[in-house]
């Protein structure tokens, strides 16, 4: 068994079948997304047609106090663009939950909770059939949490609650778990779910750390289907190798609220600014 596969990736071949050799051909994939999808976004759920994008925007009633001729007809061409983005998402969306399942989870990871209690990965997903995972930069060697970090997990506290109804979801950092209750309280949070990495063995298998031992940001989901725990999608969008030219790695849609209100104004994303702790 090759030593660059994570280790539980070796723990479950030496109970299974070795993994499977990497198909990614067209032909492959086409099996596994919905009609609609491979055909292209030009039908509903239900097979109804949808409308031109175009059209749609042409037939919009909204006008803006005071906004001229010139200003509209550049806002109707925008607008069938963000039409055609949004169902790009949902395409993209559907493609995601198309997905065939993925590698079973069987690792040695162990957690502490904010209560000093300790868990699996499978006592995370408490009664849900589905955990998400933040890993959070703010190692053990890091004197301060990563501001972007932080900026990220800000808002997830305010929708903890709303989450919960739906999946169940925790933020994951191999810092000591005193040092992520004293963040917790230093940012006022009051719902989300900060746990340790106990013996890295998560962090290093789903991409919390890099392979030269500094943390990184990564989010992971997994799956409890019949008792069998599996992985089922993490964001691989946050390398540089895949960063388009002038940008940084950065998911799609972007986890932060902050950078969606910065692309609505006139100025963009700062080229060469990220948030801070404190100003």
């Amino acid at each position: 068994m090759p030593s660059s596969l994570p280790k539980a990736v070796v723990e479950c071949a030496g109970r299974n079948d070795p993994p499977p050799a990497l198909a990614t051909s067209p032909d492959h994939l086409q099996q596994y997304l919905p009609e609609e999808i491979t055909e292209g976004i030009t039908l509903m759920a239900n097979g109804s047609p949808l409308k031109p994008a175009k059209e749609m925007a042409e037939n919009n009633p909204v006008r803006i106090p005071h906004e001229s001729a010139e200003y509209r007809a550049a806002r109707t061409v925008l607008l069938a663009e963000e039409i055609e983005l949004r169902r790009h998402i949902e395409r993209v969306a559907e493609m995601r939950r198309a997905l065939p399942p993925g590698g079973e989870v069987c690792g040695n990871y162990q957690f502490m909770a904010e209560d000093g209690s300790t868990t699996d990965l499978a006592g995370l997903f408490g009664d849900k059939q589905t955990l998400g995972i933040y890993s959070a930069m703010y190692g053990p060697k890091m004197q301060r949490p990563c501001p972007m970090c932080t900026n990220v997990v800000g808002p997830w506290d305010v929708v903890a609650d709303d989450l919960a109804q739906q999946m169940s979801f925790v933020v994951v950092a191999r810092s000591p778990i005193e040092r992520l209750k004293e963040w917790k309280r230093e940012r006022g949070w009051q719902h989300i779910r900060l746990y340790t990495d106990l013996n890295d063995n998560y962090s290093r298998d789903y991409f919390g750390v890099s392979p030269e031992g500094g943390d990184e940001p990564s989010i992971s989901v997994f799956t409890r289907r019949d008792g069998t725990i599996r992985h089922f999608w993490t964001s691989e969008m946050f390398g540089s190798s895949l960063a388009d030219p002038g940008q940084d790695g950065r998911g799609a849609p972007d986890p932060s609220p902050l950078w969606s209100m910065l692309d609505n104004t006139p100025e963009g994303r700062p080229a060469h600014w990220y948030p801070s702790l404190t100003y």
